[in-house]
C-alpha cells in the first residue's frame, strides 16, 4: 500500500520517499525538510505513535498524517496527543488522502511552545516532558499542568484558586485539598529524588516555584 500510495503522489508531481521502518522515518526526517509526513501506526520496529513521539520530542515540526487501521476513539487521541496532525482510517478514498495532505501542506510546520526553563528543570509543552538536569521525569497529566504554570511563573505567588483553574476546569467542585494533594504528589517527583526543595508553601496564600528550580 505504501509504495502504491507513493506512486500516486509521484503521479501528482509530489516528490515522494518511502520506507516500511520506523527507526528511518526518524534519520530521514532528520536529514531531509519534508512537506508532510504521512505515518502507519503499524510498523514492523517501532510503532507510528513512538516514531511521532520521537520526531517531536526531538524538535520535528513537520506536519504529520497518521494513516492506519486502527479507528477506534482512543486509538485516535492517542495519535494527535504524540503529536499528530490529522488521521486517516483505513479503508480510505486515496482523493480524501491528496485532500487532506494538501490542506496539512499549506499550513506549513507547526509552531511548537517554547521549553520552559526554571534552574535545571526543564518542560516541554509540545512533547509533555519534564526533565531535571538529564534525569526524565514522569507526570500525570495534572502534575505536568501544575508545574506548568508554576514554571511559567517562576518566583511569582499563584493562589490555590489560580492553580486549580489551570488543571482542572471553573466546574470542578472538590476544591478542598486537591491542590495540596497534586502539590505533595509533584515534590515527590521532582523534588525528593533529587534532594532539592523548588515548591515553597505560603501559608494561607497558595504556593510559588523559586525562582532557581531549587538547585
Amino acid at each position: 500500500m505504501a509504495e502504491l500510495i507513493g506512486r500516486g503522489l509521484r503521479k501528482e508531481g509530489m516528490a515522494v520517499d518511502v520506507t516500511p521502518r520506523g527507526q528511518d522515518v526518524l534519520w530521514m526526517a532528520a536529514a531531509h525538510p519534508y512537506d508532510v509526513i504521512v505515518l502507519d501506526v503499524m510498523l514492523p520496529d517501532l510503532d507510528g505513535f513512538e516514531v511521532c513521539r520521537r520526531l517531536r520530542a526531538g524538535g520535528a515540526s513537520t506536519p504529520i498524517l497518521m494513516l492506519t487501521a486502527r479507528g477506534e476513539v482512543r486509538d485516535r487521541i492517542e495519535g494527535l496527543n504524540r503529536g499528530a496532525d490529522d488521521y486517516l482510517v483505513k479503508p480510505f478514498s486515496y482523493g480524501e488522502l491528496l485532500a487532506r495532505l494538501h490542506a496539512i501542506a499549506r499550513r506549513g510546520p507547526i509552531e511548537r511552545a517554547p521549553e520552559i526553563r526554571v534552574g535545571d528543570l526543564r518542560l516541554d509543552p509540545a512533547s509533555r516532558r519534564v526533565w531535571r538536569g538529564e534525569s526524565e521525569i514522569f507526570l500525570s497529566a495534572k502534575e505536568f499542568a501544575l508545574l506548568e504554570t508554576l514554571m511559567s511563573r517562576p518566583g511569582d505567588l499563584l493562589s490555590r484558586t489560580q492553580l486549580l483553574e489551570h488543571a482542572w476546569d471553573y466546574a470542578y467542585e472538590n476544591r478542598s485539598n486537591v491542590v495540596d494533594s497534586f502539590i505533595r504528589y509533584l515534590r515527590k517527583k521532582i523534588d525528593a529524588p533529587f534532594g532539592t526543595r523548588s515548591i515553597e508553601t505560603v501559608r494561607g496564600a497558595g504556593y510559588r516555584l523559586r525562582e532557581d528550580g531549587g538547585i
